[in-house]
C-alpha cells in the first residue's frame, strides 16, 4: 500500500516546521554560550525539520493547492498562507539544501568565532523559517513582512563577526541594496492591486491591468527580485557578503536565498500576471545572458575561493533568468509545450544550483577552518590531508562543471534544449536574437567549467603552497554527514531526471496551463526535449563510464601483471621540483583575463628595475562600481550636504519651516 500524506494537513504541517525552527532559535538564548548545546543538538534539531519540510515539498506537488487565514498581523489584515505545486518545489529546495546545511553547522560552528553560538542559532533558524514564510505567503503583506525577516536575519549572519570593519561594510552593502530591492517589490504589489484596496494574492489575480500597468509591475519586480538574486548591475553585493559570512550562511545566502528571490520572480510573471509580452522575455533573456557571462568570467580571475565561488552563484543566476526568459517569450506567443519545457528547465537547475553550490561552500568552509586561508596562492595539496572534503567537493566541482551524469549537466542540457525551439518563435527581431542567447549560454556553460577546473584543481590537487598546510585535518564526522548528503543529492538529481521532470510538470500545469505529459520522456531511462530532438540517458552515460573504467582496470592488470616496476616521475629536466613551480591562481586565470580585459579595472603594482625588494601585484576590481554606484554615492553625498543647511540649529528658523509647511498644506487643500 502506498504512503500518502493527507491532503488538508501539509500546509499546517509546513507551518509546523516553520514554528518549530522558531521554538529551536529562541531555545539557542536559554543557553547562549553552550556550544554543545546550541552548536550541536539544536542545530541536529533543525535539520530533522528540513527533512520533514522536503517531504512536506513533495508531496504538495501532486496535491491541491491549500490555502490558511492566520489571526495574526494587523486589525482586518491578516497573514494569507496557501500552498501550491510552485511553492512545494521551494520548500523542497529549501529542505534538501538545509538539511546538509544544518547537519554540517552543528559540526562546525566553534566558541569564540564572532557571536555567541546560542544567537547564531536564532538567527540561522530565524532565517531559514522566513525563507519558508515567503514562499507560503499568499498576500502583499505576509510577504513583505517574511522578507524584511529574511533580509534582517540574513544580515545578522553575514556580519558574525561584526568586529571587523570590512564584514560591517559588506554587511550595510548586503542591507542597504535588500531594502532599495524590498521597496521595488512593495511598489511593484502596489501596482498589482490595480487600484484596489484588496492585498491578497488571489485579488491581484483578479484584478483588471492595462499592458502598461502590467508591464511597470513586472519591470518593478524584476527589479526588485533582482537586487536580491544578484542580477548585474544590482550584483555588487554578493560578492561582498559571502566571502565574510560563516560558510554555513554563505551555502543557504546562495543555494537558498537566492532562489527565493527567482520563486518571487516566478510568482509574479506566472501566476499574477497571467498574461506575459514577449518584451519581458526578450529583456530577461538579455539581462540573465550578460549575468551568466559577467559571473562566469569574474570567477575565472578570482584568487579568493569564496569570491570564485559568489561571482559562480551569479553566473548560475544568469543562467537561470535565461530559462525565465524563454517560458516568458514562448508563452506571451502561444507556445505552451516550448514554455513548459523551458519552465521545467529552470525550476531543476534551482534545484541543482542549491544541492551543489551549498556543498561546495560547505567545503570551503572545512578547508578555512583546517588551514585559515580563503587565498588560493596559499592553498594546494589538500587531497592528502582531507581526504573526505577532497572527493566529496569533487562531486560539487564535478556538477557545478556541467559534466555528466551528474545533476548540472541534466538542466542544463534540458535549457540547451529549449533553445531549440526558438527558430519556431514568429517574430523576426527575437529569432535574430536568440543564437546570440545561445552562444552566450555555451560559452559561460565552457567557462565554468574552467572555474570549476581551477577551484578544485588549486586547492586540492599538487603539492602544498605552505608548510602550515601539513598540519591540516579532515572534517569532523558531522561536517562529512551533511556534505555526503548534498553530494548524493547531486548524485540523484542526475541520475533520475525522469523522476523530476515528473513532479516539475504538476508547476506547469499549474501555472501555464500545460504538461510535458511524456513529450520530454522516454519511459524511465530517456529525457528529450521533444519526441523528435535528442535524448539523453543519465543510467546509460554512468554505465558506460563505470564500463571503461572497469576494463581499462582490468585491461592494465592483465598487460602488465607482474612487470609493474615504480620509479620517480620525470620532472620535465628539474632537478628539484617545489610548490612554486606549480601553475598559480593568478596564471591560471590569465587568459581569460587577457582575452575579456575590457570587463576588468585593473590596477599594477609593478615595481622598477632598481626595487631590492619587488613585490608584483594585480588588483581587479568590477567597473560597474565606478560607473554606477560611486557616482551615485557622490551625488547623494553632495545632496544631502545642500539639504543639511537647512539645519541652522535656530528655534526661529524651525518655526518659519513650520509656518511655511502649514501655509503650502493650506493652499493645497483650499
Amino acid at each position: 500500500m502506498d504512503f500518502l500524506w493527507p491532503e488538508s494537513d501539509l500546509l499546517p504541517a509546513a507551518l509546523a516546521v516553520v514554528g518549530g525552527w522558531l521554538a529551536i532559535g529562541v531555545a539557542g538564548l536559554l543557553r547562549p554560550r553552550s556550544t554543545f548545546v546550541s552548536g550541536r543538538l539544536l542545530f541536529v534539531l533543525g535539520a530533522l525539520g528540513s527533512t520533514a519540510l522536503l517531504v512536506i515539498g513533495v508531496f504538495a506537488l501532486a496535491a491541491p493547492a491549500q490555502s490558511m487565514v492566520l489571526p495574526l498581523g494587523l486589525p482586518d489584515l491578516p497573514f494569507h498562507l496557501r500552498l501550491d505545486p510552485l511553492a512545494g518545489v521551494f520548500l523542497t529546495l529549501i529542505g534538501v539544501a538545509s538539511f546538509g546545511t544544518s547537519l554540517y553547522s552543528a559540526g562546525y560552528f566553534r566558541s569564540g568565532e564572532g557571536s555567541l553560538p546560542g544567537l547564531l542559532c536564532l538567527q540561522y533558524h530565524v532565517f531559514l523559517a522566513s525563507m519558508a514564510l515567503v514562499v507560503l505567503a499568499d498576500d502583499a503583506y505576509a510577504f513583505m513582512v517574511a522578507w524584511e525577516i529574511m533580509a534582517v536575519s540574513s544580515y545578522f549572519l553575514v556580519t558574525t563577526q561584526h568586529r571587523i570593519p570590512e564584514i560591517r561594510n559588506a554587511g550595510f552593502l548586503y542591507l542597504l541594496i535588500a531594502h532599495i530591492g524590498a521597496l521595488a517589490i512593495l511598489l511593484s504589489f502596489g501596482v498589482l492591486q490595480g487600484g484596489s484596496w484588496q492585498f491578497t494574492f488571489a485579488a491581484m489575480r483578479a484584478a483588471s491591468l492595462t499592458p502598461w500597468q502590467a508591464s511597470l509591475a513586472f519591470a518593478l519586480a524584476l527589479f526588485g527580485f533582482g537586487a536580491k538574486a544578484g542580477l548585474v548591475p544590482l550584483h555588487v553585493w554578493l560578492p561582498e557578503a559571502h566571502p565574510v559570512a560563516p560558510s554555513p550562511a554563505s551555502a543557504l545566502l546562495s543555494g537558498v536565498m537566492l532562489k527565493i528571490a527567482i520563486y518571487g520572480l516566478l510568482r509574479i510573471s506566472f501566476d499574477l500576471l497571467h498574461a506575459p509580452m514577449w518584451g519581458w522575455g526578450a529583456a530577461v533573456l538579455a539581462i540573465g545572458a550578460f549575468t551568466a557571462l559577467f559571473g562566469a568570467i569574474f570567477a575565472a580571475v578570482q584568487t579568493d575561493m569564496k569570491r570564485l565561488l559568489a561571482y559562480s552563484s551569479i553566473e548560475n543566476i544568469g543562467v537561470i533568468l535565461t530559462g525565465v526568459g524563454l517560458t516568458l517569450l514562448f508563452r506571451s506567443l502561444g507556445m505552451d509545450m516550448a514554455a513548459a519545457l523551458a519552465l521545467a528547465a529552470t525550476l531543476y537547475h534551482c534545484l541543482n544550483h542549491a544541492v551543489f553550490k551549498s556543498l561546495l561552500f560547505l567545503a570551503t568552509g572545512s578547508v578555512l577552518h583546517a588551514t585559515g586561508q580563503r587565498n588560493l596562492g596559499r592553498l594546494g595539496g589538500l587531497i592528502h590531508r582531507m581526504p573526505w572534503v577532497a572527493w566529496l567537493a569533487l562531486v560539487g566541482t564535478l556538477a557545478a562543471a556541467g559534466l555528466p551524469p551528474l545533476n548540472g549537466f541534466v538542466s542544463e542540457w534540458l535549457l540547451l534544449q529549449s533553445y531549440l525551439f526558438t527558430p519556431a518563435l514568429p517574430h523576426a527581431i527575437v529569432n535574430m536574437l536568440a543564437p546570440l542567447g545561445a552562444a552566450a549560454l555555451a560559452l559561460t556553460v565552457a567557462l565554468a567549467a574552467f572555474v570549476m577546473v581551477k577551484f578544485f584543481g588549486v586547492i586540492f590537487l599538487g603539492q602544498p603552497r605552505e608548510a602550515a598546510l601539513a598540519k591540516a585535518d579532515d572534517a569532523g564526522w558531522l561536517e562529512r554527514c551533511g556534505l555526503l548528503w548534498l553530494a548524493l543529492a547531486c548524485v540523484a538529481l542526475g541520475l533520475a531526471p525522469v523522476t523530476v521532470l515528473h513532479g516539475l510538470d504538476a508547476v506547469n500545469a499549474s501555472l501555464l496551463g500545460t504538461s510535458l505529459g511524456e513529450h520530454a520522456t522516454h519511459g524511465w531511462l530517456l529525457i528529450a526535449g521533444a519526441p523528435t530532438r535528442a535524448s539523453y540517458s543519465p543510467g546509460a552515460f554512468a554505465g558506460g563510464i563505470a564500463l571503461a573504467i572497469a576494463l581499462a582496470w582490468l585491461g592494465m592488470r592483465a598487460l602488465y601483471r607482474g612487470r609493474v616496476r615504480r620509479s620517480a616521475a620525470w620532472n620535465c629536466g628539474y632537478p628539484e621540483w617545489t610548490a612554486r613551480m606549480q601553475d598559480t591562481a593568478e596564471g591560471f586565470g590569465q587568459p581569460i583575463r587577457r582575452i575579456f580585459r575590457p570587463f576588468f579595472r585593473i590596477n599594477w603594482n609593478d615595481p622598477s628595475p632598481a626595487d631590492t625588494h619587488p613585490h608584483y601585484a594585480l588588483f581587479l576590481a568590477d567597473k560597474w562600481w565606478h560607473w554606477l554606484y560611486l557616482p551615485t554615492a557622490d551625488a547623494v553625498l553632495a545632496v544631502a550636504r545642500r539639504i543639511g543647511r537647512l539645519q541652522q540649529g535656530k528655534i526661529a528658523i524651525y518655526l518659519l519651516y513650520s509656518f511655511v509647511t502649514l501655509l503650502a498644506l493650506l493652499v493645497f487643500v483650499l
